[in-house]
């Protein structure tokens, strides 16, 4: 009887052991006690449903760690001109500053080396007319720009005991034929026959309100005494060319020089010259007034 019990308690031992054994092995889904059993299934199963793999995923949205942006570089600005002449002064450079400004008829009179209201006068509308801050001083910027539109002054000049203005650069149109060349820059009057100048003469033109006209035009006719019939005012030697706008003589300027103005016409204040360029002008005759 004791050997019939201890086989079957040896029986039943071996199919639990078999039991056992085909449980740590198979490949199954994981029951809903394997957590608690520490089964292979339960350790290597997230706590969370998985998600979407990789490849397939969305693209993530961007973090508040992304790249912060480099702010644009400030552009550095020019350093400001250098003053080089200024009310006060005095000396030869500023001799050479009034006998340049008076090559293109900025400053009027001889040069005296002294930077005095008039010289400022001079300088502010040079630069005025030129778009630079109208200061009144000859800074860098200013005198390179004189330098530029300017010959280095003969001696007769710097001293002021030069003849008249000096014609600036002619322009192209006065180049060829015969030409009544008139520069508002410089205010002179060139007679130009082929390129070269014959003779120069001081001129002066009409106000803002009655100002002569510019471009090319041609003598329409001369007359030796004329006199306005709008003005009432002697013309001696005029030699019309746009309309009522003569080059003539004028006591007034001759008097008065340049603190007065014409009423469009261009004014010669020389009675020599313009007697002498009335005789030698023909009837058709180019004119060119210009800046």
């Amino acid at each position: 009887m004791r050997k019939t019990l201890m086989r079957r308690a040896l029986a039943t031992a071996a199919v639990v052991a078999v039991a056992a054994g085909c449980s740590a092995h198979t490949t199954g889904s994981a029951g809903p006690d394997d957590a608690k059993r520490g089964s292979p299934a339960a350790s290597h199963s997230p706590t969370t449903s998985p998600g979407p793999s990789r490849s397939s995923a969305a693209p993530e949205p961007a973090t508040s760690a992304s790249p912060t942006r480099r702010s644009p570089e400030r552009p550095v600005s020019a350093p400001a001109p250098k003053t080089l002449m200024a009310s006060g002064a005095t000396g030869i450079q500023v001799r050479e500053l009034q006998a340049r400004l008076r090559q293109i008829a900025w400053f009027d009179g001889a040069p005296t080396g002294t930077y005095g209201p008039v010289t400022v006068a001079s300088v502010k509308g040079f630069q005025a007319r030129r778009g630079l801050p109208a200061t009144g001083r000859t800074d860098s910027t200013t005198w390179q720009r004189l330098l530029a539109m300017t010959r280095t002054p003969s001696g007769d000049e710097l001293s002021g005991t030069a003849a008249g203005r000096t014609p600036g650069r002619l322009d192209a149109r006065c180049m060829t034929g015969r030409v009544l060349c008139i520069s508002k820059t410089s205010r002179t009057l060139s007679w130009v026959n082929d390129g070269k100048v014959l003779s120069s003469m001081d001129v002066r033109f009409g106000s803002q309100y009655t100002p002569t006209r510019e471009g090319t035009f041609h003598v329409d006719f001369k007359s030796r005494h004329h006199v306005s019939t709008i003005y009432h005012t002697a013309m001696p030697y005029a030699m019309f060319f746009s309309g009522g706008q003569a080059v003539h003589y004028s006591s007034d300027f001759a008097a008065r020089g340049y603190n007065g103005a014409s009423h469009g016409c261009v004014n010669v204040r020389d009675e020599a010259k313009i007697a002498s360029l009335f005789a030698q002008v023909r009837t058709g005759d180019k004119v060119v007034v210009y800046w």
